[in-house]
């Protein structure tokens, strides 16, 4: 990681009763990214929703570092470095990000190598959804479950939430 300083905090669905009935986003690194390049990006609601105490959103040292180097100046850091003070940053998920290459999925689903770190993170950080706008790689699974994580677009989240609530 950076110079900045981000907390690092190993963080499992029931590590808190207090979260325990609250979804947990993942943000991939393009939503940390688009959060952080542009102030007006309907993204910032979902660091609202976290202020609000009605999400949890969390991330990886992977996804944290793809965002940083994605953006062009140090403003756009420093705006990250802010967002992700809001953000838990899994350790459990780097760990495990770490062992992405040996790790096999179910025939059925095929990730990039260079995804596997992102999928399982979110999965180690016990996250409800992976929020990303990789439409290329990631856009087969959207509205999939895979192992316990919901693969969503950030536009569907609302929808999503509101059809979770339904059943």
């Amino acid at each position: 990681m950076s110079s900045s300083s981000v907390s690092i905090l190993i963080s499992f669905r029931t590590a808190s009763p207090k979260w325990h009935n609250l979804d947990r986003l993942f943000l991939d690194a393009n939503i940390l990214f688009s959060a952080a390049w542009n102030p007006e990006s309907g993204l910032r609601r979902l660091w609202r929703m976290q202020r609000a105490g009605s999400i949890v959103l969390v991330t990886s040292g992977y996804s944290v570092e793809e965002a940083r180097r994605n953006l062009e100046t140090a403003g756009q850091l420093k705006v990250l470095d802010k967002l992700l003070r809001q953000v838990e940053i899994c350790a459990a998920a780097a760990e495990l990000a770490a062992a992405a290459e040996p790790f096999s999925f179910k025939a059925t689903i095929r990730i990039p190598e260079k995804d596997r770190p992102i999928l399982l993170a979110a999965i180690a950080a016990g996250a409800s959804d992976l929020l990303t706008g990789d439409v290329t790689h990631f856009g087969p699974y959207f509205g999939k479950l895979i192992e316990g994580v919901m693969i969503i677009p950030p536009g569907d989240y609302k929808e999503h939430k509101r059809k979770k609530r339904k059943d």
